[in-house]
């Protein structure tokens, strides 16, 4: 038998999920709560292997239940189940540990299979939130020198190799007030101080081995 806890401030929802769950035989409803504080009374009295979350309630969100739980019981699997999947719902809830994130437009059969799957170590994820983590995640490996234009990466290759502005000038056959302007972009799009910091950029992040 897998024990489940149902967490969710709304009443009808609550009572919904629990009368189709406890349809299945494998699985026992060992508690439900209304609030995120009762939630966390609730997995501490009760031990129950998975928690079906809802994220916004009174008196405690699911997010503060989700990390209070982990804290003492880490391999409790928290399943969020919610109306939203916006980012200041979506990475707080993952960051605190939710094993899956589902969205409350999933059908029954959705929850019943989320809720095998986390006993099995395998979490699930509504697909727009896993759209959204990819997104964030691409957004998160850009690097500084990826914002800067074709021609500001060409000087900051030079002036990682050394070159002051009249040599990057004459490599590059561009004007000094050119060459100028385009230092000027880079240190304030990498966020550095000066060339001599920019140069220990380009090096420590293999802007120089691009150089074709």
């Amino acid at each position: 038998m897998i024990k489940v806890a149902v967490v969710d401030d709304h009443e009808m929802v609550r009572k919904g999920i629990i009368s189709y769950l406890i349809t299945e035989p494998e699985i026992d409803i060992v508690g439900e709560a209304c609030s995120g504080n009762k939630a966390v009374k609730l997995v501490r009295e009760k031990k129950p292997e998975v928690v079906l979350m809802d994220l916004l309630m009174e008196d405690g969100t699911g997010i503060d239940a989700t990390k209070e739980i982990l804290k003492h019981d880490p391999h409790c699997k928290i399943i969020i189940i919610t109306s939203f999947y916006d980012d200041e719902q979506v990475f707080p809830a993952i960051e605190a540990g939710a094993f899956s994130y589902m969205l409350k437009t999933a059908t029954a059969e959705e929850v019943v299979k989320a809720i095998r799957k986390a006993v099995s170590g395998e979490s699930v994820i509504e697909p727009k939130v896993a759209n959204r983590m990819k997104t964030r995640l691409r957004q998160k490996e850009k690097k500084p020198h990826d914002e800067l234009t074709e021609r500001e990466l060409e000087v900051l290759m030079c002036i990682g190799e050394g070159m002051n502005n009249q040599e990057i000038s004459s490599e590059l056959f561009i004007g000094i007030k050119t060459v100028k302007t385009h230092v000027s972009n880079i240190l304030s799009k990498l966020n550095v101080a000066d060339r001599t910091q920019a140069a220990v950029y380009a090096n420590r992040n293999g802007v120089i081995k691009n150089k074709q």
